[in-house]
């Protein structure tokens, strides 16, 4: 494992990867290492992701991932699921009520299917030691137990090893090492069908959810086609609806019609075309041409105050390129912290709460539906059709994050790692959350923006994850904020 120096991309001749974690990031080098594909290594990062993050990803919640061949052509994976068939009382934002048909699993064989080299044995195998051996938790991971105990214990976790260890204690998941093997012998009938599903029916049902083991039979990932918009000579791809992604894509679609776009004021400019694209949020789950035709109205000089993104944190993100020209964007999520916060004794994870997801119009709440998801893995391709994988965590910040990077590579000539690492701003209902140190501060909150400093690195600002493919080779570069870690095998 190798990484690179300060300001210096990671690079590697079996590949490079970039994950939310510095376990994820070594598993993902061991795979390609070994000869596994950007995908396999993609796998086995998501799944350690699992064992360490349960407050963030987990094999109760979902994959989206965007795959590029070494054809050049680029593919959309959606791993995620369905509201029961059944709807419930009322559409809560925990609890059993809040659960949608998990759809990580599935992904994960899709993806392997397709794209995989190696045994999901192998893939797996460090996730599995992890979990059975012990992991030693870290500060981030006390600290989001000790927030959300009090959901954990309501729906079933009470007895949870986790919330009995405290940070630096060694904790042991044998029932998600159990799961991870059974998935690798048995395929994704084991968790879809059988005592896995019955669990997970269980669970939902104690916690006010409707789930039944006919809506978990019933699940299959999507294929869909990336949507795509011009961007610098290039194009920008972006996981269809109902991803946000679309969203980012109206954002640069503005760009890229209004550039050249000038270096002063470019930070007011980019904030409200993120809250215009929100304006289209419910409707995301739509035609995606007919969303990309519609004209954002952005005043170029005045804020125009209207909010939308809202202030969600958490999902981990995974990329991945390898020699023979495969790169991987990926987001793995429950959504909130610890999701639903149901918790399942039997496999030892957490289910997601993506049915909070649901807000009005097209995207509102009803049973056998998917809500528009936050997750928005993003693959660029430069004028030369180099492939550039981004991901960064931050639900509605994605967009917001990854739209800020782009233009800092475009208008203002930053590199990769520059863009990566230069002060960001969130916009939060309605107010503009600032990194302290930021240059545009001033002139942002001079054009009336609600600005809010917020201490450098703070989690509302993201993590990113990125990686690529030019004429040198594989390569990956990782944000300084959270726990992210780069590397080249």
């Amino acid at each position: 494992m190798s990484t690179g120096g300060e300001g210096i991309p990671a690079r590697g001749h079996h590949g490079a990867a970039a994950t939310g974690h510095p376990l994820a990031t070594r598993s993902a080098l061991r795979i390609l290492a070994a000869g596994g594909s950007a995908v396999d290594a993609a796998i086995a990062a998501q799944a350690v992701i699992a064992v360490v993050m349960p407050h963030a990803a987990g094999l109760g919640g979902d994959l989206l991932a965007l795959v590029r061949q070494g054809d050049g052509s680029v593919h959309a994976v959606n791993g995620t699921g369905c509201t029961p068939a059944t709807a419930p009382g009322l559409y809560a934002t925990d609890g059993g009520s809040s659960v949608t048909v998990p759809g990580i699993v599935d992904g994960w064989f899709v993806l392997h299917r397709r794209w995989g080299r190696l045994p999901l044995e192998e893939v797996f195998g460090d996730a599995i030691a992890c979990a059975d051996t012990g992991y030693v938790v870290d500060a981030g991971l006390a600290a989001a137990v000790r927030a959300q105990r009090h959901r954990i214990t309501r729906y079933g976790g009470a007895d949870w090893p986790l919330l009995a260890t405290s940070d630096g204690g060694l904790w042991r998941q044998h029932e998600l090492a159990r799961l991870l093997a059974t998935l690798a012998a048995d395929g994704p009938g084991a968790f879809y069908a059988g005592p896995a599903a019955q669990a997970l029916v269980d669970a939902v049902g104690r916690t006010g959810g409707t789930l039944a083991l006919s809506d978990l039979a019933s699940h299959r990932s999507e294929e869909p086609g990336p949507v795509e918009t011009p961007w610098n000579g290039g194009r920008l791809l972006v996981q269809p609806p109902a991803s946000q992604g679309i969203l980012l894509a109206m954002a640069a679609r503005w760009v890229e019609d209004a550039s050249p776009l000038p270096a002063a004021g470019l930070d007011h400019l980019l904030v409200e075309a993120t809250e215009a694209a929100f304006a289209h949020r419910s409707d995301a789950g739509g035609d995606p041409a007919a969303l990309l035709d519609r004209g954002l109205d952005v005043d170029r000089v005045r804020a125009g105050g209207r909010g939308g993104p809202r202030a969600y944190l958490h999902t981990a993100g995974v990329a991945v390129a390898d020699s023979g020209g495969m790169v991987v964007s990926s987001l793995v999520s429950v959504f909130d912290d610890f999701g639903s916060a149901v918790f399942v004794p039997e496999l030892g994870i957490v289910l997601n709460n993506r049915a909070a997801g649901f807000t009005d119009g097209a995207n509102a709440a009803g049973p056998g539906r998917r809500p528009v998801h936050t997750l928005a893995p993003a693959m660029l391709l430069d004028a030369g059709g180099h492939p550039l994988a981004l991901a960064t965590p931050g639900a509605d910040g994605q967009v917001q994050t990854i739209l800020q990077v782009l233009a800092r590579m475009r208008c203002g000539g930053l590199s990769l790692h520059d863009a990566v690492a230069a002060l960001r701003w969130r916009s939060e209902g309605g107010r503009l959350l600032i990194e302290e140190g930021h240059p545009a501060t001033a002139d942002l909150a001079g054009r009336g923006h609600d600005v809010v400093p917020r201490t450098a690195g703070d989690d509302v600002f993201g993590a990113v994850v990125a990686a690529g493919l030019d004429a040198a080779g594989p390569y990956a570069v990782g944000d300084w904020r959270r726990n992210v870690a780069e590397g080249a095998a």
